[in-house]
């Protein structure tokens, strides 16, 4: 902790030093000072983001996966509206990975060659209801409301006279509402005329179907806090738009099997290049993220102890945008590739997301 503090510390003393640089250097466009002071921020963020990630062992959470998915949030098409709206958004989610010989916590179980299909549909509703409350800034709430169908098989791993041993192999399936997310807190900053800072609160709550020693479940049993930022660049002029999202993920125990998964962290960005065609802004780019478990499991239940959990992937991304009966209707394909990943599901990603904002 001391040496994060110490990194934190020097992170604003090295931003407040090359404001000062900055401001001798270009006394005649307080602009410029500002974007660069803005950007070199953001780098440092990234960075300091990466040392405090370091600092611990990474591990395992249960199930091999937590509340959010990795990469589902990336893009211009989640940003927090800037004027008055309400948006209605309809996002789908389908994933399959397989887990390989690595043992796995489930619900109460250990198992092995564990594969995974889950198809996720979702309505999200955000509603900003003032546009800007002070200069620059708009606040903004949400929530989400998920169905999920899951199959999950793997071997169940049996341990006697301390030899773990596999005794049958199992297939769980299981569709029903899963754990709602509410955002009280959705903050979107104008920094320039083409680019905005994203500030969200995300609460998972354990709304979902879960039971002990079955693989497939439609909730994970626990509450997480997820603190995310962003920086979102949109140039309408040349068609260009980058994102970039960070979040940290905060989890409660599992009571049921006294498991408290770690602290997560991810990063996701994309990049997109738009053209004008059919009636609107088509756009192909590419999208990545980056995931890593930043503390070690605990409670009873962590009978695995520490495991090493990362993961990244990359893939293409299509999206559209135009106007329809007074609404800016915003759609995004996304393929994402599970490159490597450590102690979870390695597999992919298609997803699909539909905005409409009035």
């Amino acid at each position: 902790m001391v040496l994060i503090s110490n990194i934190i510390g020097v992170f604003f003393i090295v931003t407040v030093a090359f404001r000062f640089l900055l401001s001798k250097l270009f006394c005649m466009y307080p602009q410029t000072t500002l974007r660069a002071v803005f950007l070199f921020r953001w780098t440092l963020l990234v960075f300091v983001f990466w040392l405090v990630s370091m600092q611990e062992a990474t591990h395992a959470e249960e199930a091999g996966s937590g509340h959010y998915a990795p990469g589902f949030l990336a893009s211009a098409v989640d940003m927090t509206p800037i004027n008055e709206a309400f948006v209605v958004r309809v996002k789908t989610l389908n994933y399959e990975g397989s887990l390989g010989n690595t043992k796995l916590p489930i619900a109460g179980l250990v198992v092995t060659e564990a594969d995974i299909e889950t198809s996720e549909v979702a309505l999200e509703l955000v509603w900003n209801p003032k546009g800007e409350f002070i200069d620059g800034w708009s606040y903004s709430m949400g929530a989400t409301f998920p169905y999920v169908s899951m199959k999950v098989s793997a071997e169940i791993v049996d341990e006697l006279d301390n030899i773990a041993s596999v005794s049958r192999r199992v297939t769980s399936e299981e569709s029903g509402f899963g754990d709602l997310i509410f955002q009280p807190l959705m903050l979107s900053h104008t920094i320039e005329r083409y680019w905005w800072g994203d500030y969200r609160l995300a609460i998972y709550a354990p709304t979902g179907e879960y039971e002990i020693g079955r693989l497939a479940n439609t909730g994970k049993n626990y509450w997480t806090l997820s603190p995310t930022l962003a920086l979102i660049h949109i140039e309408p002029a040349i068609g260009r738009e980058f994102s970039v999202f960070g979040g940290i993920d905060f989890n409660s125990n599992n009571s049921d099997i006294d498991y408290q998964t770690g602290i997560q962290a991810h990063v996701e960005s994309t990049f997109v290049q738009n053209l004008i065609l059919f009636g609107g802004f088509t756009g192909i780019g590419a999208s990545g993220y980056w995931y890593r478990q930043l503390t070690g499991d605990s409670g009873r239940g962590a009978v695995l102890g520490k495991l090493k959990s990362e993961a990244f992937g990359i893939g293409p991304v299509l999206s559209y945008r135009t106007q329809w009966n007074n609404a800016e209707i915003f759609c995004e394909l996304k393929w994402l590739h599970d490159i490597e990943a450590s102690q979870r599901y390695e597999g992919d990603t298609i997803s699909l997301k539909v905005s409409a904002e009035y």
